[in-house]
């Protein structure tokens, strides 16, 4: 996909909804045996990339290295569901102290009235993180109102050919 492609479609408000809201994403990437890892992260758009944050010995640090890219999913659970799907390579930067990016991440999900001491846990725990980002080169919003999964067109265009 071209990146005017791919700003088009992450610029939709679905896509949008999706980006800035308190759902966490799915981050899958392939683990160091090679089998795939998925798990559910607090993370960050920042009109470019995702970001996410993590404990620099962590098991996705050592995979990310070895094969430094990424896959994203983020959905909702209402009908018709709206999903964002995002594939992209990954960097990776070992930082001081905790990261702008996971606190303003994880504060999607943290309420309120809990983040102040959730802040001050974290900072007492983490002299060092890492900071994930992956630069999209494939999306697809699939909103069931305007857009589908492709096998599922194929077969509507299928039965309105008469086939």
């Amino acid at each position: 996909m071209t990146k005017e492609e791919i700003a088009e479609v992450l610029a939709k408000p679905y896509s949008q909804d999706l980006l800035t809201g308190g759902i966490p994403a799915r981050f899958a990437y392939v683990g160091l045996d090679g089998d795939p890892r998925v798990i559910p992260i607090a993370f960050l758009w920042d009109g470019e990339h995702i970001v996410v944050c993590t404990v620099p010995a962590s098991a996705k640090v050592s995979a990310l290295r070895k094969h430094p890219r990424a896959s994203i999913t983020i959905d909702t659970e209402s009908y018709p569901p709206k999903v964002l799907l995002i594939r992209g390579s990954v960097e990776l930067e070992i930082v001081d102290g905790i990261p702008d990016e996971y606190v303003e991440a994880s504060f999607k999900l943290v309420p309120a009235d809990q983040q102040e001491a959730w802040k001050a846990g974290v900072t007492a725990l983490y002299d060092q993180m890492c900071r994930i980002t992956i630069t999209p080169d494939w999306v697809k919003l699939l909103d069931f109102e305007t857009t589908i999964p492709k096998a599922v067109e194929d077969i509507i265009t299928a039965k309105q050919a008469g086939g």
